[in-house]
């Protein structure tokens, strides 16, 4: 069962007509923040493309329009009506993936897409969608409650995990783990074992950068496996021997598990300074030109730096850089509260659900959106490595752009089924 806070208890106690008004506003909500964001950034678009060849901010707004249509289909059907495809669905994503890596369209030495009918495809964005449909029937059907009720989850996420970090994407295999931990945690697993099932994460970074914190980190794990986890001693030993583990094996794993410039990456946030004409160029160019926006901004379309063309990948992963140029921090401010509104409206959806299975997907969405939003304004203001994540909604990209309208009209789909609830309350 999902944590006792999804359930709004107060809501039983509105009359029905306060009920339903709430939810047709907070429906209202979702449909618009996601079209304000469409609309802003195909002119942001336009205004990073406006010397050169390209016009892809059309071509954005003609992919929005699809996908407003698709999630409105997605929305007038229950997702229960999912559940019985979901495995095939997700066999046929694991096979799309498998087959990127033979026949998979290479670009900035990443090989992601597929090339179907002249169009390319990225099954690693459909994957996240997919694994938060499956993950959530998993866990509405077999709750974690003991340790090995980890197993069916971590299989489902492991396998897509695995082959999209292959490719190589590091930052879409970091949302799956956001999707993951977030899904557990609300699906009612203990804190403590959230902590220890990414433990290795922190402690491979510790190896990395500070071995002396792993003097107590180790020792903090090692004491929370002995109060939460059956089999006390034998658990204890086992996962200092793990951490011990993920300390040597660290080394191999960065000279050989990343590319050369996914090492570059992680290096250069901390101080891009070091390599300004390459590695470093995209974080310094991204932040000058978000600060070169002020207040107020230049104003749509008038951004010198947009218009020299001075940032790299600025209509995909670096579209917040323009937003803070041309709109400046008022802009920046309105489309940070339009994510949290998003995200605020998504959990209130979550509580309300009328099943498990409904809030476990809406939840999962949520995380999705709501990680690369974060990594994604971290790594154009220098807070965070550059990882190629999108902007939900905003970065240029057509699959990225329909999997986020589709997850909106699931999200709507659990909406209106639990307005039709209590209507009938």
């Amino acid at each position: 069962m999902v944590r006792s806070f999804r359930k709004d208890k107060k809501d039983k106690a509105l009359p029905k007509q306060i009920k339903s008004s709430t939810l047709k506003k907070n429906n209202l909500t979702l449909w618009f923040i996601p079209i304000f964001l469409v609309f802003l950034s195909g002119c942001l678009i336009a205004s990073t493309q406006r010397t050169s060849d390209l016009a892809q901010w059309y071509q954005h707004w003609i992919t929005a329009a699809v996908g407003i249509i698709f999630s409105n289909m997605l929305a007038r059907l229950p997702l229960r009506r999912y559940k019985s495809f979901l495995v095939p669905i997700y066999l046929s994503t694991v096979l799309s993936l498998i087959a990127v890596r033979f026949i998979g369209v290479s670009a900035l030495g990443s090989q992601r897409w597929l090339n179907l009918g002249g169009l390319n495809i990225q099954p690693s964005e459909v994957a996240k969608l997919v694994v938060i449909l499956l993950l959530a029937a998993v866990l509405e059907d077999h709750p974690v409650e003991r340790p090995r009720d980890l197993i069916r989850p971590l299989i489902v996420i492991s396998i897509p995990w695995a082959l999209v970090f292959l490719q190589p994407d590091l930052g879409t295999s970091l949302v799956f783990g956001a999707i993951l931990i977030t899904m557990l945690y609300w699906a009612g697993m203990k804190i403590e074992w959230v902590v220890i099932l990414f433990s290795g994460l922190i402690t491979s970074i510790l190896s990395a950068t500070y071995a002396m914190g792993l003097v107590f980190w180790i020792p903090l794990i090692a004491f929370l496996v002995y109060r939460s986890v059956p089999f006390r001693k034998w658990s204890v030993v086992s996962i200092i021997f793990f951490q011990i583990s993920i300390y040597f094996t660290t080394p191999w794993i960065w000279q050989y598990g990343l590319k050369p410039y996914q090492r570059d990456r992680l290096l250069l946030f901390m101080d891009p300074s070091k390599d300004p004409l390459g590695g470093g160029y995209h974080l310094l160019q991204s932040t000058v030109g978000i600060g070169s926006g002020g207040l107020f901004g230049t104003g749509l379309l008038q951004g010198e730096l947009t218009k020299l063309r001075f940032i790299p990948e600025q209509h995909t992963d670096f579209i917040f850089s323009a937003l803070g140029e041309e709109t400046g921090f008022l802009g920046t401010l309105i489309v940070v509260l339009g994510f949290f509104l998003l995200i605020f409206q998504l959990l209130k959806v979550a509580r309300r659900a009328r099943t498990d299975y409904e809030s476990l997907v809406v939840i999962g969405i949520g995380a999705m959106i709501m990680f690369q939003v974060v990594v994604n304004i971290f790594m154009t203001v220098g807070l965070g490595p550059v990882t190629g994540i999108p902007l939900p909604f905003m970065s240029y990209g057509r699959t990225a752009l329909m999997v986020n309208f589709a997850a909106i009209g699931l999200c709507l789909s659990v909406a209106r089924q639990s307005s039709l609830t209590s209507e009938n309350l």
